[in-house]
């Protein structure tokens, strides 16, 4: 499987691979020169085929001068490098990403099904999660919350002040101990939901790798978070995760990118747009904010009883 750095520990360990490539678009791979070179070292791995799960311009000329026979993939940002295009219908939404990925899987006449997410746990993280909790005074049998602030546009982000709020009212009703995750960009959110709460968190945000991360997410019995990678996690490694959304846009909306888990929800309000402008938006993304902390209260409620 190829992926970028940061997704690496995702799929590292994984028993159904046989090796992880790593391709690096924003460091070592990024002029042209090193991607041609980058090619010709998938030239030489002979593959026979390649299956393209995320359309992009690189990958696809990646694949082509790598002259692997059949790439099959979407039709789309120079698709018509592709030996076989399935038409590009993701921004309808009509159903989950996942699925769309595995119709490439049925169209090479694979039999194939939506089953639980996985991700390699590694025993140095475990480690790493078992002492830094212990240190922190967070014991086996205690409750534990997990929250995610941040995300990757302005538009995707409930307020900090909103999250610190639930996670106080939660600690009071469950007895739950906190935990703030969030990656090195977004220190500042982690920082501004502390200072928000009155409850005591653990504020993990730049400090902990997307392996260690898994490590805290699997003893978390809730995780709340917005609309991100952390979501997928969580579920991954069974915490029962609520996600927030806020644009309306169909191809963005909880129906293709929500959390698979069973005991999973998704909050979501149409705030009555027009147009999306997105990062851009002009009435203060009302949208996610017309979510309310009781909102997400009530869903904790339906989570935590299953």
């Amino acid at each position: 499987m190829m992926v970028s750095p940061y997704a690496a520990l995702v799929v590292d360990g994984n028993p159904d691979l046989d090796s992880v490539i790593i391709y690096d678009k924003a460091g070592k791979h990024k002029n042209w020169y090193a991607s041609a070179r980058f090619s010709r070292y998938l030239k030489k791995k002979k593959f026979d085929l390649a299956i393209i799960l995320h359309p992009t311009n690189r990958v696809h000329l990646l694949t082509f001068f790598a002259r692997i026979a059949k790439r099959v993939g979407f039709d789309r940002k120079l698709g018509s490098l592709l030996t076989d295009r399935l038409k590009h219908e993701k921004q309808s939404g009509a159903k989950h990403e996942a699925e769309y990925n595995l119709d490439l899987l049925r169209y090479l006449g694979i039999n194939c099904r939506l089953s639980q997410l996985y991700m390699p746990i590694k025993k140095e993280s475990e480690d790493w999660a078992i002492e830094l909790l212990k240190v922190n005074g967070i014991g086996v049998g205690d409750k534990l919350l997990g929250i995610h602030p941040a995300a990757s546009c302005p538009s995707k982000i409930w307020p900090a002040e909103r999250f610190a709020e639930v996670a106080d009212k939660l600690s009071q009703k469950y007895g739950f101990k906190t935990v703030i995750v969030a990656g090195p960009k977004d220190i500042d959110k982690a920082k501004v939901m502390q200072e928000h709460m009155h409850t005591r968190a653990l504020n993990l945000a730049g400090k902990a790798s997307v392996s260690q991360l898994a490590s805290i997410l699997k003893r978390c019995d809730l995780f709340i978070s917005n609309d991100s990678g952390p979501v997928h996690i969580a579920t991954a490694v069974g915490a029962p995760v609520i996600s927030i959304f806020g644009r309306a846009q169909k191809g963005l909306g909880p129906l293709r990118w929500g959390p698979l888990g069973q005991k999973d929800k998704y909050l979501h309000k149409d705030a009555g747009c027009i147009t999306c402008l997105a990062h851009n938006c002009v009435r203060g993304f009302v949208c996610i904010k017309s979510i309310s902390v009781d909102d997400v209260i009530a869903a904790a409620d339906e989570v935590l009883k299953c």
